[in-house]
């Protein structure tokens, strides 16, 4: 001790240093002491601060709940996120775990690393809902674990993000006998049972006739989806069992059903042509105009649509990619506010779940229901009519236009595809070319002239960058909804008085893609701009990429890439 002493003595600087490092840490013992929470008085403070955020319940962890998650940024919600899984997916790059290209580890994030970097109080839960209480703003719910127990979540404002299951048009053995492809579970599945025919193929005391219907792949829909399934398989059999199998590649038949005419209906006719051109060079069988009317456990029967003559055909795996269907939960929520008539769950422009306040509903959940245009012709007019005259001049209709295109989309998209600008051109549509710029209209004049915007309506298509969108945009609005209680801002409402505080959600196409194998891939981008080739598949690579939902995922997806390109794919069952 005394040589201890002496040191100090000798070094002040160092007597200075520990004098730092004992205030320091009684600065910190004291700090975690005042922060711990007591049992009595700071609980209860707690708890009451608690009980003034408004309650927010999230179900689901797909593309549009987590793009909810990711951008609420506002701290004033206590945010409650249930879902019986507890990871994101990055989903269009399923087709690409079924043969080993990707990793099914590598687009998957947990959601618990998401919610862990927000400034904003988030629980996970998992989860399934059961049912949805509006009336008493309650969700009842079910662990996957413990046993499976029941319990019950309170809300102020629900978000329902669950998206939708596979449809199987109740065509029998669909369910029983062929496999889906939405979840990375599925992917996986899909990989094993494929690998699993090509061993089984190579058994020595097999028959012709039976590897054949072993190795016969019949993937029904032709969507991107299914073709980019059907593209990947077969690049799998070209590049890779040729190698691996070298006994049974000759085998392999891929056979690609889809009921209407042509693969690809939502792309652009350049990509379709192409694409139904490149799998017949391919060899993959695409029956167009055929429907599936049952599976049993070794033969796929289909109806040819024109002749209507039914064909059984031999397979040894069926991978169902056509249509999505309402989850039960949400049809039993229907029934419940009102919408038991309607197949879907229908919101209004603003995401909010018709005849619940409080509910919203965004991605493959619910669809919007657009108010047509002529069903609020007479407020319009009477709002663009500011001197009450009973007619309409071309200044009083172009100061109200901006809000019409805003409020009623289809009114914007009817303009630009006739290339007009104003009154006069619209007229000049509707009644020929014998229209002046004094021109004025009365109401019924009116109706004529925007009659036919109401046909430019459409349904948005059940895809990931529908429901991102549609996460991004509710999230912004809860960011400010407390300012805009206040401070209402947006477009003129039309039915009913007064300005709604939000602009309705307007979804924004920023291109799609359609790999098609053998290092090549379609694009239609926005500007109707057509690509198809090997550039086009490196384009893919950096979007898909760079759309990934984290550093780790995004590294893990190109490292599967480049293992793919030098080592090949992976064909083990794992």
């Amino acid at each position: 001790m005394q040589r201890f002493a002496r040191t100090f003595r000798e070094n002040p600087s160092l007597s200075k240093l520990l004098i730092v490092f004992t205030v320091s840490g009684g600065s910190l013992v004291a700090y975690s002491e005042a922060t711990k929470p007591h049992e009595s008085n700071n609980l209860g403070d707690l708890t009451e601060v608690n009980h003034q955020k408004k309650r927010v319940v999230v179900l689901g962890t797909g593309w549009a709940g987590t793009s909810f998650l990711k951008n609420l940024k506002d701290p004033s919600y206590d945010v409650q996120v249930i879902s019986p899984r507890n990871y994101f997916a990055f989903t269009p790059l399923l087709p690409s775990v079924t043969c080993g290209t990707v990793e099914g580890r590598s687009i998957v994030e947990p959601i618990r690393n998401i919610i862990r970097k927000k400034n904003v109080d988030m629980q996970y839960c998992e989860a399934e809902c059961i049912k949805i209480d509006a009336k008493n703003k309650k969700v009842y719910c079910r662990s996957n674990l413990n046993g499976k127990e029941e319990f019950a979540v309170d809300y102020d404002y629900l978000v329902i993000a669950i998206g939708a299951r596979v449809n199987t048009f109740n065509i029998p053995g669909v369910e029983e006998n062929t496999f889906f492809l939405k979840e990375v579970e599925d992917a996986q599945r899909i990989r094993r049972t494929v690998i699993d025919c090509f061993e089984k193929a190579s058994l020595p005391y097999l028959t012709d006739e039976e590897r054949k219907r072993i190795l016969h792949f019949v993937i029904v829909g032709g969507g991107p989806t299914g073709v980019e399934f059907a593209a990947q398989l077969h690049d799998f059999v070209s590049e890779d069992v040729v190698r691996l199998y070298p006994k049974v590649k000759d085998f392999v038949k891929i056979t690609l059903v889809e009921a209407t005419d042509h693969i690809l209906n939502m792309f652009d006719k350049r990509i379709t042509a192409f694409a139904e051109e490149k799998f017949g060079r391919d060899g993959i069988d695409v029956k167009t105009g055929s429907m599936v009317v049952k599976v049993s456990d070794k033969e796929i029967s289909t109806k040819d649509v024109k002749s209507g003559d039914i064909t059984s055909t031999p397979y040894g795996m069926v991978v169902w990619s056509t249509g999505i269907g309402t989850r039960p939960v949400v049809t039993n929520f229907m029934k419940e506010i009102g919408q038991g008539q309607r197949r879907v769950l229908a919101t209004d422009e603003w995401l909010r779940v018709e005849g619940s306040d409080t509910v919203y509903a965004i991605g493959d959940t619910a669809t919007i229901n657009q108010r047509k245009v002529m069903e609020d012709i007479a407020v319009i007019f009477q709002k663009a009519d500011k001197d009450n005259s009973g007619t309409l001049t071309v200044k009083e209709f172009q100061e109200v236009l901006n809000d019409i295109c805003e409020r009623y989309p289809q009114v914007e998209l009817y303009l630009k595809n006739n290339h007009i600008s104003g009154l006069v051109d619209l007229l000049k549509e509707a009644k020929g070319d014998d229209v002046k710029e004094s021109v004025e209209v009365d109401i019924e004049e009116f109706k004529s002239a925007l009659s036919k915007a109401d046909s430019q309506m459409k349904n948005l298509p059940a895809t990931a960058q529908v429901a991102s969108q549609q996460g991004v945009y509710l999230a912004d609005c809860f960011n400010r909804m407390e300012k805009c209680e206040k401070d209402p801002e947006g477009p003129i409402r039309f039915r009913g008085e007064g300005r709604h505080r939000f602009r309705p959600f307007r979804y924004k196409h920023l291109g799609q893609f359609a790999p098609l194998g053998g290092e090549q891939t379609a694009a239609q981008l926005p500007g109707d701009w057509v690509s198809i080739g090997h550039s086009t598949q490196w384009l893919w690579y950096s979007v898909y990429a760079s759309k990934q939902v984290s550093w780790r995922t995004r590294a893990l997806v190109v490292t599967d890439w480049t293992r793919r390109f030098l080592f090949g794919r992976d064909s083990s069952q794992i």
